[in-house]
């Protein structure tokens, strides 16, 4: 057996304006979990999609089991044994599941002269292989109806259907709760023990912590280092990530909340199993967490809040003034803004550049004499945004898609702040965003607060919540069921309302 799984050597890749990696090795063993750790923006995903064919590199080797190869594209890199998934999901929501599962190597049978898929196979391999995840949804349903997290767990069932010798988890465990990830990390150790080795991208150490042998880190597209991870702290991994010590994980509140500005009273979906008699206060400068397990309705009331989703009963009322919200449009009119919680999906114009991501938002800001756009405000405020929140970017020209998930993310903040909004909701705003990143947004946030602007944070990590809010309500089953504050903002208070079913 060849020494190392996986061996790459020397590998560079430019984007225009960009050297995004730079003679950047990695060794894998077989049968091990490899941690990638590293800014956004450090090259990781790219590295990644060098090895699976998607880019093809400017320089570098690839070993597979010591044997070197040349892989041109995804197709190839799974006959050679290679599974990825993403970091950003790009299922085919009309779809079944098993159809995205299966996607590119159907299963067929005769029928006279010509082949056809196996519908019958498909759906009983798909159903085997998500038995083997412990989540055993229907493979015949429609991809579509699951959340994000759901999404997720199918992606992973793929990777582990495809029996591969090396699976690549680019943030796998981003979108899933405790009990989801428990139930990843329990295949990756069954398929460990079998020989399988992982490469696990990740920004949440405490997790790696638990799952990986090794470690490699990255900075700014240039290799590190390598180390087995007993023998690398923590503050040590995070020095080496930002080429700086990070004391401090939140910043200090210095934001004062004062009075009421936003009021939500009853609301109820159009939806039974959605959200129910939902009220609650936001104050001015005031930071409002929203905790609470995936599929507790967070999102979906927020989306409502801001006229994506439509009510059965309820009111908002701004400054004591009774609104009437029916699309975004009315909410943003209101000075509302609203971060949603899947970049990919309703964040990023994919295809636009940075400078038209960051002012759509805000263009009747910049229109002169009603026909025509300043495209010099507009620069000058990509320009500040980019400085601000420290984008990684060549120019503001450059194609939002091409950025990193992280700078991704600032640019939609960017978006929000370019609007002056007087109430920003923000579901999930540091998800996928490195250590050093989510200092700065906290930082962003904070100021905003301390400016008199209301903040509502939907988070999944409960450290965050307690960290950044000055409050925090709590939602389970569609219904908020407690809030804490102060000395009770406790994990066990959090998780003790949070399952009151």
């Amino acid at each position: 057996m060849a020494e190392y799984r996986l061996e790459m050597r020397g590998v560079s890749k430019s984007f225009p304006g960009v050297k995004a990696l730079d003679q950047v090795n990695l060794k894998v063993r077989p049968g091990t979990v490899h941690a990638l750790m590293g800014e956004n923006g450090a090259g990781k995903s790219t590295l990644m999609k060098c090895l699976f064919g998607i880019y093809h590199m400017d320089e570098g080797e690839v070993y597979v089991d010591g044997e070197k190869v040349n892989i041109a594209n995804p197709d190839e890199a799974l006959h050679k044994g290679l599974a990825m998934v993403h970091q950003e999901l790009q299922p085919i929501p009309a779809r079944t599941i098993a159809e995205n599962m299966y996607l590119g190597r159907y299963p067929t049978k005769k029928c006279g002269p010509i082949q056809v898929i196996d519908h019958k196979t498909m759906n009983a391999e798909a159903k085997k292989w998500l038995e083997n995840v412990k989540m055993p949804f229907d493979p015949k349903s429609q991809l579509g109806s699951l959340s994000i997290s759901q999404m997720q767990s199918v992606e992973i069932a793929k990777a582990v259907s495809q029996e591969a010798r090396l699976i690549i988890l680019d943030e796998p465990t981003s979108s899933l709760t405790d009990n989801e990830v428990e139930a990843l990390f329990r295949i990756v150790r069954d398929l460990r023990d079998r020989g399988v080795s992982f490469v696990f991208i990740s920004h949440k150490m405490a997790e790696l912590r638990k799952i990986s042998d090794d470690i490699t880190i990255m900075r700014d597209g240039t290799y590190v280092g390598t180390w087995e991870m007993k023998n690398i702290t923590d503050d040590e991994i995070v020095k080496n990530m930002v080429g700086r010590e990070l004391t401090n994980i939140y910043p200090p509140l210095e934001n004062t909340p004062g009075e009421v500005v936003l009021e939500v009273n009853n609301f109820t979906s159009i939806h039974d199993n959605s959200f129910k008699d939902c009220s609650f206060k936001l104050r001015k400068g005031e930071i409002l967490g929203f905790g609470g397990l995936v599929g507790a309705q967070r999102t979906e009331l927020m989306e409502a809040i801001f006229g994506i989703r439509h009510i059965k009963s309820g009111e908002v009322k701004l400054n004591g003034k009774q609104l009437s919200i029916k699309r975004p449009q009315d909410a943003i009119n209101n000075g509302i803004g609203m971060i949603t919680e899947d970049r990919r999906g309703t964040g990023i114009l994919g295809c636009l550049s940075i400078a038209d991501n960051v002012s759509i938002a805000s263009l009747s800001q910049y229109v002169e004499a009603g026909v025509k756009l300043n495209k010099k405000k507009i620069e000058d405020l990509v320009q500040e945004n980019v400085k601000k929140l420290s984008i990684k970017t060549p120019s503001s020209k450059t194609l939002i898609q091409s950025l990193s998930g992280g700078n991704q993310q600032k640019v939609i903040i960017s978006r929000w702040l370019a609007n002056n909004p007087d109430i920003l909701i923000m579901d999930e705003p540091t998800r996928g965003i490195d250590v050093g990143a989510k200092y700065e947004i906290y930082q962003i946030m904070i100021q905003l607060a301390k400016q008199g602007k209301a903040i509502i944070m939907i988070s999944s990590e409960m450290p965050e919540l307690i960290g950044v809010s000055n409050r925090i309500m709590v939602m389970c089953n569609g219904r908020i069921t407690g809030e804490v504050s102060g000395d009770e903002a406790t994990q066990e208070n959090i998780m003790q309302y949070a399952t009151q079913f």
